[in-house]
């Protein structure tokens, strides 16, 4: 079930109210004897999160968990530190990551217990089974929801969240659905674009220095800008190495792309999607201070 951007938080006893958390959305189930967890686009990312193992014996066989895997290396959800761990598929180099970078896994819905299928109830039973497990450890926890949405909104904003998401208690669960009972309300807003193109720094041939992205659409990509703002360091490094078998002599956008932003561009397949954070969107579609937030692995462009 997802969230849909809403225009001002609503208020009374039929809300709760719950941090929106910068992370990678997961299922976790517990069946078979086995712990998996599955990204958004139903692909099986356990052996990126070893740490999620141990989660296994204090669920009850056949139970499915909604939530969001979140690095909290400084106590604030940083996707940038996420990404290391998204991408690994190594086992080995997933454990030794487990302890150098581990991760939390945030639970806020949970849609079967010991097979038990409640997508049918509304979440206020949902939370008082999720609540039931005794999910609380410094690797699973289960975030609180809070009756005052606009001073939750005020306060997230004030620590530096991405901001916060209202739902309706009496709402039932829609497995890929976004829907109107769960409202999210963004602080900086974050989305997903396709990588189009990028162009290396000045006077470097090594070094990338900003990606050209667009947004799926019925005629094709259109173009939404270039973002250099946080593509250098490592993440420049992770993302020249994705984008180099990608390269190609075509521009990939469906709309013409701005000479000042074309210069010097090397054109990728638009295989590659980015999480980019910006300040909003300008009148002709543009994002205006767009800054790199990682890859997602977990969202292929026909997700968009």
């Amino acid at each position: 079930m997802l969230a849909t951007r809403g225009d001002h938080v609503p208020t009374g006893s039929g809300w709760a109210h719950e941090v929106k958390w910068d992370g990678m959305r997961v299922l976790v189930e517990h069946a078979g004897g086995r712990l998996r967890v599955w990204s958004r686009n139903e692909n099986d990312v356990s052996v990126s999160f070893p740490e999620l193992q141990d989660l296994a014996p204090l669920l009850p066989e056949g139970t499915v968990l909604d939530g969001e895997v979140v690095a909290l290396g400084e106590g604030v959800p940083s996707f940038g530190a996420l990404a290391d761990r998204m991408h690994v598929r190594d086992a080995t180099r997933a454990r030794r990551l487990a302890t150098t970078n581990p991760v939390t896994l945030l639970v806020f819905d949970v849609l079967r217990v010991a097979g038990d299928d409640l997508l049918a109830r509304p979440l206020a039973e949902r939370r008082q089974r999720l609540l039931a497990l005794g999910l609380d450890d410094v690797a699973w926890q289960v975030p609180p929801q809070y009756a005052d949405g606009p001073t939750l909104l005020a306060a997230a904003e004030e620590q530096g969240l991405e901001g916060i998401v209202s739902k309706r208690l009496a709402a039932a669960y829609h497995p890929g659905r976004r829907s109107r009972d769960w409202l999210k309300f963004p602080i900086r807003p974050t989305a997903s674009y396709v990588v189009g193109g990028f162009r290396w720094e000045t006077g470097s041939a090594h070094r990338l220095g900003a990606l050209l992205v667009g947004e799926p659409g019925p005629d094709g990509l259109r173009y939404r800008g270039r973002v250099g703002s946080g593509v250098s360091g490592r993440a420049g490094v992770l993302l020249a190495e994705l984008l180099e078998p990608l390269r190609t002599t075509t521009a990939p956008f469906a709309d013409e792309v701005p000479r000042v932003d074309r210069a010097g561009t090397e054109w990728v397949e638009p295989q590659l999607v980015v999480d980019v954070q910006y300040l909003k969107l300008t009148t002709d579609g543009r994002l205006r201070q767009p800054a790199y937030r990682g890859v997602r692995r977990d969202l292929e462009a026909g997700d968009l």
